[in-house]
This record gives structure tokens, C-alpha cells and sequence, in this order.
């Protein structure tokens, strides 16, 4: 009981404060940290709940199946199957899915490259990226209606305890290894795309 405490405030926090930067426009975005491993159960933000306030009634604890563990009335968040693909296959403890205009229209610009590529910027070291020519290169992937779908497409993208992957017009999902290091990876990413977008403007 007290991890579930535990593991409900810090993910409490994350949420307040991606908030505070209005990147939950419209309730969008969905937010996962894992409880536990055996059986794999973790926290889910509720679907359709304003990410500005904070209630009990945030997040709800779903299993390796992406269903509710207790009976309720809340429902998990739409792309909870994403969650579950990345707890399935990894060891990461939190995962992190956001909507905003830059990681929306970086997705347009390289959709069709089906990547983009990040060489030779600092905030690559957030991933573990520190030799001089590192490449960081981040999927873009196909924004199927059909959950399943995109779950599937999605999981071939996961090969590490760490990553993120971006959905077209849609948005980004980066997982790591605790709370900490997957809201440090958001940031990271949402920094590049940023600083891409006023690259491309200037050029």
C-alpha cells in the first residue's frame, strides 16, 4: 500500500508539473509509472479527466492487460496498450505520453522519412548519447485509429530500457528507467523539436 502511496504522489507531481507547461491541451496525453513487476501492475491517468486539477481519482491501477485491477467507474486512458507494450518489454519504471504543437508538426515535417535525426546537440546526452558523433534518431510511426494496431506498430519500436517514439500528428511517448529520468527525456525531446522548428524557420 504504501508503493501504490508512493507511486501515485510522484506521479502526481510529473503530471502538475507538465501541466504547468499546458502540454495536457484539451485532456490529451496519458501518463504511466509501474507498482510492481510480479504481477506487472501500474498507474494510468483515468481517460478524460482534466490534467490541471488534482484528485484521487487521476489514475487507476491496471494490470499487464491494460484492465482495471479493482472494479471502478474510471476508465483507462486510450493508449494505456502503449504502457503495457513497454512494461512488457522492458524494465522501465515510468512512461510518458504527451500532445504538443512542436512534437505534432516535427511528425508532419519527417513523417515520411518515418524519422527524425538529432546530431551534434547537447540535449542528446539526456539519452546516454555522449560521444561527439552520436546519433540520436527518433521513430516516427503511423497514427492508426485502431488502438491495437498502433500498440503493435508501436512495440517494434521498443528495444531498450529508455527511448521515444513519435506518432504522426499525434504525439510523443518516452519511457525510462524512473519518474525522473522519462519527464528528463520529455524535456530533452521537446527541447530538440523546439529548437529544430526554429532552425527550419530562420533557414
Amino acid at each position: 500500500m504504501i508503493a501504490l502511496q508512493n507511486k501515485w504522489k510522484e506521479l502526481a507531481d510529473i503530471k502538475d508539473e507538465l501541466a504547468a507547461r499546458d502540454w495536457f491541451m484539451g485532456t490529451s496525453g496519458n501518463l504511466a509509472i509501474k507498482v510492481s513487476d510480479d504481477p506487472l501492475r501500474f498507474l494510468v491517468t483515468a481517460s478524460g479527466k482534466d490534467k490541471k486539477k488534482r484528485t484521487m481519482e487521476d489514475f487507476l491501477l491496471v494490470n499487464a492487460n491494460a484492465d482495471p485491477v479493482e472494479e471502478t467507474d474510471l476508465k483507462p486512458s486510450a493508449e494505456t496498450l502503449l504502457h503495457c507494450a513497454i512494461y512488457n518489454k522492458t524494465s522501465a519504471g515510468c512512461s510518458l505520453h504527451i500532445h504538443t504543437v512542436a512534437n505534432n508538426v516535427i511528425s508532419e515535417i519527417y513523417g515520411n522519412e518515418g524519422k527524425i535525426d538529432f546530431q551534434g546537440q547537447e540535449l542528446i546526452k539526456a539519452f546516454g548519447l555522449w560521444d561527439e558523433d552520436a546519433l540520436l534518431s527518433i521513430p516516427i510511426i503511423t497514427n492508426h485509429a485502431h488502438i491495437p494496431s498502433l500498440a503493435e506498430e508501436f512495440s517494434s519500436h521498443i528495444h531498450a530500457d529508455k527511448g521515444a517514439v513519435l506518432i504522426r500528428n499525434h504525439g510523443i511517448t518516452v519511457w525510462g528507467k524512473d519518474g525522473f529520468e522519462a519527464k528528463k527525456l520529455l524535456e530533452a525531446c521537446e527541447f530538440l523539436f523546439q529548437y529544430q522548428l526554429a532552425l527550419l524557420q530562420i533557414k
